[in-house]
C-alpha cells in the first residue's frame, strides 16, 4: 500500500460513518478499495453474516493494514504465538478455544471484580482530581483496562504495564505504517510482552491457580504434570495476547469514545450527573453511537449471494457493527445520541457464535467510570481550543488524546 492509499485508508478510519451512510442506501454491497473488501453495512445484512460462520469464515479477522517486512518478521520470530486464536477459528476449534475465555469472563468471574475494578479506577480519579485538567487517555482509559484484565488473567501488577504496552506496540505493528527502524523496535516489544506471559504459562503448570492463565492451560494443553511442548507454549501465549488486548485495547477505547460524546452532549451530560439511573442507558447508547470495534473481517468459504450481491468463493467482506449500529431500519434517530431512547439490541460486542465474551466486563467498566466522573467531577468539560482527533482504526476507534478540565 503507497502513501496515497495510506492517506485514503486513513481519512476513512478516521470518520467511517458518511461512507457507512452511502453504503446503506446503495442497492447490494459496496465495495470499497481503501479496506479491499466488500462493505456489509445494513444491520439484517450484518446480522445475516454473523448467523452464517460456515459460509462466512473469521480466518481473515485480524488480517493487518501493514504487512511487516523480512527484518521485523525475523525479530518477531524471537517471540510466541502466531497460531489461530478464538476471534480467527471456526467450527469446533472456534468452540475448543472459546470456551475457556466464556469461563474466565462468567458472570461470577466478572462480578468478583468489580471491587477491584472500582477501587482502582477511585484510586486513577482521585490522582488528577485535584489538578483542574487530565489528559484521560494516558492517566485513565489507557490504566483501568489493563490493570482489570491483568487481574483476571493472574499478572503480578510489576508486569502488567510491559504486558499492556506490548499489545499497543503489537496494534501500531500491524495497523498503522512506520519506518522499519520504528517496526523493529514495536517488534521488540511485542516479542518481550510474548516471553514475559510465556513465563506465566510455564509458572502455571507447575503452580496453578484460579485465573485466566491457568484456566486456558488447563483446557487446551494435556493433561499432565509434564513440561509443556514448544508447540502448546506457542498456542498458549498466542491465546494470551488475544485476551489481553481484545480485554484492554477495546476497553480503553470505548471509555475514550464514551466519554467524548457525554461531554459533546453537554445537556445529556447535566442530565446524567442529575440522574444517575440513566447511566446504564447512556452506556449502551455509547456503546450503539459510536462503538469501538467498528467491524471484522469475513472471508466466504462458497459462493454466496448477500443483499444482492453475487460473492465467489474467497470473497473478503468487512462487516461493519458500527454502520449496523446506526441504521434506521433498526434504530430510530441513528445519527443522534440520545442517552434516554430506550436501548435496543446494537451490534457493538457482535452477534451470533463470536459474539464478546467479555460484553459484561466491559460495561462494567464504562459504568463505573461514568459514575465516577458524574459523581466527583461534574464540571467537567473538553478542553478549549484542543481539538479531538479519531484515532485511524477500524479495530479500536478511539480519540487520540482527550483533554479536559474542570
Amino acid at each position: 500500500m503507497d502513501r496515497h492509499e495510506h492517506a485514503r485508508l486513513d481519512a476513512l478510519q478516521r470518520d467511517p460513518y458518511p461512507h457507512y451512510a452511502r453504503a446503506r442506501q446503495t442497492e447490494g454491497l459496496t465495495f470499497v478499495p481503501e479496506l479491499d473488501a466488500w462493505l456489509v453495512a445494513r444491520d439484517a445484512d450484518v446480522r445475516e453474516v454473523l448467523r452464517r460462520p460456515e459460509a462466512f469464515s473469521s480466518a481473515n479477522a485480524l488480517r493487518p493494514d501493514v504487512i511487516p517486512g523480512p527484518a521485523v518478521l525475523a525479530e518477531l520470530g524471537m517471540g510466541f504465538g502466531g497460531r489461530p486464536v478464538v476471534v480467527t477459528s471456526d467450527g469446533p476449534q472456534h468452540q475448543r478455544l472459546r470456551a475457556p475465555h466464556v469461563h474466565g469472563l462468567s458472570p461470577a468471574r466478572v462480578a468478583a471484580v468489580v471491587p477491584y475494578l472500582t477501587e482502582r479506577a477511585t484510586e486513577l480519579v482521585e490522582s488528577f482530581e485535584a489538578r483542574g485538567q487530565v489528559e484521560l487517555m494516558a492517566r485513565y482509559a489507557r490504566v483501568l483496562p489493563g490493570d482489570v484484565i491483568g487481574r483476571l488473567m493472574g499478572l503480578d501488577p510489576v508486569d502488567v504495564p510491559v504486558a499492556v504496552h506490548g499489545g499497543h506496540r503489537a496494534e501500531e505493528l500491524l495497523f498503522r505504517p512506520m519506518d522499519e527502524a520504528d517496526q523493529i523496535a514495536a517488534a521488540r516489544d511485542v516479542v518481550t510482552m510474548q516471553q514475559l506471559l510465556d513465563t506465566y504459562v510455564r509458572s502455571r503448570r507447575v503452580h496453578p491457580r484460579d485465573d485466566l492463565c491457568t484456566g486456558l492451560l488447563t483446557a487446551l494443553s494435556t493433561p499432565d504434570s509434564g513440561e509443556l511442548t514448544l508447540e502448546e507454549r506457542h498456542e498458549l501465549v498466542a491465546h494470551l495476547q488475544n485476551f489481553l488486548l481484545a480485554g484492554h485495547l477495546t476497553t480503553t477505547a470505548q471509555i475514550g469514545t464514551t466519554v467524548l460524546h457525554l461531554l459533546r452532549h453537554r445537556t445529556q451530560w447535566e442530565l446524567l450527573c442529575e440522574k444517575p439511573e440513566l447511566i446504564p442507558a447512556a452506556v449502551e447508547e455509547a456503546l450503539r453511537y459510536d462503538t469501538a470495534l467498528q467491524g471484522f473481517r469475513r472471508i466466504t468459504t462458497r459462493p454466496v449471494l448477500l443483499s444482492g450481491t453475487e460473492l465467489p468463493t474467497g470473497a473478503v467482506v468487512f462487516v461493519a457493527f458500527g454502520s449496523a449500529n446506526r441504521d434506521a431500519r433498526r434504530h430510530e434517530r441513528p445519527d443522534v445520541f440520545d442517552i434516554t431512547r430506550q436501548p435496543s439490541r446494537h451490534l457493538s460486542f457482535g452477534h451470533g457464535v463470536h459474539g464478546c465474551p467479555g460484553a459484561q466486563l466491559a460495561r462494567e467498566q464504562l459504568r463505573v467510570t461514568v459514575e465516577l466522573l458524574t459523581t466527583r467531577l461534574p464540571g467537567l468539560r473538553l478542553a478549549p481550543d484542543v481539538p479531538v482527533a479519531m484515532r485511524p482504526t477500524m479495530i479500536h476507534r478511539s480519540p487520540e488524546a482527550l483533554h479536559l478540565t474542570w
